[in-house]
């Protein structure tokens, strides 16, 4: 049997012949030299890290362009260190899944080091502290969610968490955010070195939202006199520390059975996933799509590896946002959540089956190909066209993605201004278009309100995934009942109506009486919703 250790690879004849790609290069000499003077730290140690951003670097590594590897650093589960990270000596299985059902299984060994970002532990604090210390480093990259740069809850006000950091100082900070200004603060007091500060977390103008989170910690400190104005500014200079903006995309679903039985059966052990006591669910190793994109804005003032090498596109802030606008807005994450909230109405348990539903395939294509494409935007280096034929052709029928519509329904409160608003806004600004003849937009915007009700196409009852404004949401549109069109009393039109739902007002763009007609047919009866799709979707 093969084991996914350091010793074991040194066997590479028995990985070989199961077809497994080993790196190329002196893991030994790797690790030696990228702890003695490191050159990427990383924050969130959980799949897409691994799966991804872990292996573009494993990329560079085998081309001999660079002799460094990554440090992981994990934020928010420290169990992932002590299951998934140390057991198996930093090294992850990466397992692609083709369309047509092909694994390929490649060892990821570009990780030198795991560290638990908790401050309260001297010798991992004492780890954290040399490395953003030593003028090596060039860049300290994200991928903690979008949660994880959020100071303030839901109510504006600042989390319990960042309050007491506030009062604690750089000393032992919890919040993420905390921590990092807390080491950065580090750098600036040995000769305010120069750093990239890079969230790759799949969010809007990520650059931003850590830098002002970082400010704003900063600032706070400043004020209680654990550090001086000179900091502040040492933050605030580009040339110095930058916040480059990026986009990410890349499906990294939670670990498949099927997956891990495959590796079981060539060989491989050790391979069970498990559940830490923060419900995370793991496994050494990763199953992931193959199309990936990442695309950074080139601002490193300390210098970077070359990840062009390995397929980054490195680019201008204004490109990387309009490829961020293409993606959320168009091209990709609409057509989730149509997929999303009529798949679960619908009883789907899988996105890739949801391909197969000829209603539901048509719907996402006349979203994308029929509403969104007249007004996507361009951002040159990689063209809407091809992005979403690959996405709806390829990457969302994908049966070997175990991707679910119930997972891409969380939080889509946080997301239809993005998703749904932006293009019904550039409906509205054009003179050549008009708001009021769209169709299958304000289809998967009547499908999300009928989805929050809570009850299935059959009329059974329906979890519905968490989002922070759930209990508000179901709170205004208490009392409509399925199947009696009599208790609905226009409920959605005050939804309709929030701005800060959808971005700007449905009723005044034109839209508000077409989504509150198509409600109203969902909620008609059983199998209303199938009904409904039907008659639009021919």
């Amino acid at each position: 049997m093969l084991e996914l250790k350091v010793e074991s690879l040194k066997n590479r004849g028995a990985w070989e012949d199961k077809g497994v790609i080993l790196p190329s290069y002196d893991y030994k000499k790797m690790m030696e030299k990228t702890i003695e003077n490191p050159t990427w730290i990383h924050f969130g140690a959980g799949n897409i890290f691994r799966g991804f951003i872990a292996q573009l670097q494993q990329e560079i590594l085998n081309e001999n362009l660079t002799d460094r590897g990554i440090i992981a650093v994990e934020t928010f589960d420290y169990e992932i260190i002590d299951k998934i990270y140390t057991p198996y000596d930093n090294l992850t299985m990466l397992v692609r899944l083709n369309a047509d059902g092909r694994m390929e299984n490649e060892v990821i060994a570009s990780i030198a080091d795991s560290i638990k970002a908790d401050m309260n532990i001297e010798l991992e604090k004492k780890k954290l502290k040399d490395i953003f210390k030593n003028v090596s480093l060039q860049m300290v990259s994200f991928t903690i969610t979008e949660k994880g740069y959020a100071l303030q809850s839901v109510n504006n006000e600042f989390m319990p968490v960042v309050l007491q950091d506030f009062e604690v100082g750089p000393d032992k900070p919890k919040h993420a955010m905390s921590i990092l200004t807390s080491l950065l603060y580090e750098r600036y007091l040995v000769g305010e070195a120069p750093l990239a500060v890079v969230s790759m977390d799949n969010c809007s103008h990520n650059g931003e939202k850590i830098q002002n989170a970082v400010l704003t910690i900063a600032k706070e400190w400043k004020e209680r006199g654990f550090v001086e104005e000179r900091f502040l500014s040492y933050l605030k200079d580009e040339q110095k520390i930058a916040y480059p903006w990026s986009m990410i995309d890349k499906i990294t679903p939670r670990p498949s059975e099927v997956v891990k039985n495959n590796l079981g059966e060539i060989g491989i052990q050790d391979m069970e996933p498990v559940i830490t006591s923060k419900n995370t669910f793991i496994a050494p190793f990763v199953n992931a799509e193959i199309p990936q994109y990442l695309v950074i804005e080139d601002a490193f003032p300390n210098g970077r590896p070359a990840l062009e090498e390995a397929g980054v596109y490195f680019t201008d802030r204004e490109t990387v946002n309009k490829i961020e606008t293409m993606k959320v807005t168009t091209c990709l994450n609409p057509l989730h959540t149509a997929l999303a909230v009529y798949g679960c109405i619908l009883g789907y348990t899988s996105i890739s089956a949801e391909m197969k539903d000829p209603q539901l395939k048509l719907l996402v294509e006349k979203i994308g190909y029929q509403e969104g494409m007249p007004v996507v935007v361009d951002p040159k280096i990689i063209k809407p066209e091809d992005f979403i034929k690959e996405v709806i052709e390829e990457r969302l029928p994908n049966p070997y993605i175990p991707d679910t519509p119930q997972r891409i329904a969380t939080d889509t409160s946080q997301k239809v201004a993005i998703r749904f608003g932006e293009t019904i806004k550039s409906y509205v600004a054009r003179d050549d278009l008009n708001a009021e003849e769209l169709t299958f937009i304000p289809l998967a915007i009547a499908g999300w309100l009928r989805y929050l009700l809570g009850v299935d196409d059959s009329l059974k009852e329906m979890q519905v995934s968490a989002d922070p404004l759930l209990d508000n949401l179901q709170k205004v549109l208490q009392g409509i009942k399925v199947g009696e069109r009599k208790s609905y009393r226009g409920q959605v039109r005050e939804l309709l109506a929030n701005e800060n739902i959808f971005g700007l007002d449905l009723i005044k763009a034109g839209l508000g009486n077409k989504i509150e007609g198509m409600f109203l047919e969902l909620i008609d009866g059983e199998k209303a919703v199938r009904e409904t799709l039907k008659k639009y979707l021919v």
